[in-house]
């Protein structure tokens, strides 16, 4: 089923079990990140992950389509959307710096919106995936490759510092500084077998189709939990990775001390006991 929400440079599919399927739809510029992109990147997952949405929700896909996943940020659109409105203020260094603030949060704001969705999101990448495309999938909660996966932290080869997110979330999905600083400082490529080597993805599959038909088995057996306990669950770690363990255990017993009481614990120890698939309603 086609989503009813209009984009154009993105597509979102709806499937009856919870699955919805989020693709980037600039084959022809390999899926770049423009301005109006990531605007409707963000809007969308805002959409998916909301309480108050049409769709029973449980597990997000993001995938690309055509070639690429992404090559980074499209740096053809910056005339428009950046370079137009800081140059309006002519010399003034402060109301220009103003200017800059504001579209860089806004960028922010789309990766983020990954990380801050309130259910998983699962990002497929495949062929290029540069500079913004792994901003974005360092906020994504799982990560998947093809085998012609072609990665890289490619800000420092455009004489920028990354911005969007990659500098503060990279590490914390991988655990070794010194690799990810390496990546950082040279821009160099990195490969599927040496990202899985250090954690920053899950598992690599030979092709294309073979990663997004993976990528859709796992939403699958997500989608088939019970939504309080993946939404919970998220909440949780997405708390923790920011506080202490103390912080974390304190906030994860206030808020389990509502959740245990859901209809769902019930409904999956039922299930367990007689051997049925649990049927687990919206949430």
């Amino acid at each position: 089923e086609q989503s009813s929400l209009d984009f154009k440079t993105i597509t979102v599919e709806f499937a009856d079990n919870g699955v919805a399927t989020l693709t980037l739809n600039r084959p022809k510029m390999l899926n770049a990140f423009s301005y109006p992109l990531m605007c409707e990147l963000k809007e969308a997952l805002t959409y998916l992950g909301s309480p108050g949405n049409d769709e029973d929700v449980r597990v997000v896909v993001v995938k690309g389509n055509g070639k690429a996943f992404s090559s980074g940020l499209d740096l053809t659109d910056t005339s428009e959307s950046f370079s137009e409105p800081v140059e309006e203020h002519g010399p003034d260094v402060a109301r220009k710096a103003i200017e800059i603030t504001k579209y860089v949060e806004s960028c922010q704001q789309t990766m983020s919106a990954a990380e801050e969705c309130r259910v998983p999101v699962i990002v497929a990448l495949h062929g290029y995936c540069f500079g913004a495309a792994i901003d974005f999938s360092s906020a994504c909660d799982i990560r998947l490759a093809a085998k012609d996966a072609k990665m890289s932290i490619r800000e420092v080869e455009a004489g920028m510092v990354s911005d969007f997110g990659t500098l503060q979330r990279f590490d914390r999905k991988v655990g070794n500084s010194s690799w990810f600083r390496e990546l950082s400082y040279t821009g160099r490529f990195f490969y599927p077998e040496e990202a899985k080597k250090h954690g920053f993805i899950t598992n690599i599959y030979e092709t294309k189709e073979e990663l997004h038909k993976a990528a859709h088995e796992l939403a699958d057996v997500i989608a088939s939990k019970s939504p309080v306990a993946v939404v919970g669950s998220k909440a949780s770690m997405n708390f923790s990775q920011d506080h202490s363990v103390s912080d974390g255990l304190t906030h994860i017993r206030m808020m389990n001390s509502a959740l245990l009481q859901s209809e769902d614990t019930v409904i999956a120890a039922m299930a367990s006991l007689s051997k049925q698939v649990p049927k687990f309603s919206k949430l």
